[in-house]
Order: structure tokens, then sequence, then C-alpha cells
């Protein structure tokens, strides 16, 4: 599968940015989607994942309350609501897959997903 993120930007602080992540391949629907960042210096890091069904979700406890994760399987695309931005939210966003073979345990881990997208840069001024 190959995936492809799109929707970054520069926005100011408080502002809200939409992250998409298109898939081509096999159908969305068989894969784990999540969402991973890195910021300059740091390592990749967990933001949020979505199970093949739609549900369960999982979000990082710096992001709960202000991301949203949703997939749109007949579209094959996976998207990022993100609102209330902050400084601490600029990072290079990454999409991940990982195969539903692998079950729900573990959606947070980045070593467990199998497929990788080019990162989209989003920079929050403050």
């Amino acid at each position: 599968v190959q995936l492809q993120a799109s929707g970054g930007g520069l926005v100011q602080a408080g502002g809200s940015l939409r992250l998409s992540c298109v898939a081509s391949g096999p159908t969305l629907s068989r894969y784990v989607m999540g969402w991973f960042r890195q910021a300059s210096g740091k390592e990749r890091e967990f933001v949020a994942a979505v199970s093949w069904s739609g549900g369960p979700t999982e979000y990082a406890d710096s992001v709960k309350g202000r991301f949203i994760i949703s997939r749109d399987s007949p579209k094959n695309t996976v998207y990022l609501q993100m609102n209330s931005l902050n400084s601490e939210d600029t990072a290079v966003y990454y999409c991940g897959a990982r195969e539903a073979r692998r079950g729900t345990s573990g959606m947070t881990m980045k070593s467990s997903y199998d497929y990788w997208g080019e990162g989209t840069l989003v920079t929050v001024s403050s």
C-alpha cells in the first residue's frame, strides 16, 4: 500500500488544519491507520490511530480533546482534524498503515506499522 499525506501548512496558534492521507493499493479497511509526528531534533511520536472498522480510536494525551482522527473507507482516506493548535504541535506529520492481522493492541507503537507515507509539515506560529 502507498500512502500520501497532505494538508500541512502554516497556521496561527489557536487555529485549525485538517490533514489527509490517501492510500492506494489494497482497500484501507484492512489496515489500522495512524498519524505520527516528528518535531525537529525529536523522535517520531504517536498522535492518533483508528482501527480498520472505524473504531476504536487512540489518541496521545497531548492531543486528546483537540484532534480527531476519522476514516472514509470508500475514499481510502484517513483524516486528522487538528484544532486549537499550539507551537508544540509544530512537526512533520506522517500517516502509517498497520495490517489488521496484528489486531488493535499496540496501535500507538510506531514499530508496529508496516507502511509509511511521506510527511506533511505543520508549522504553528505563536
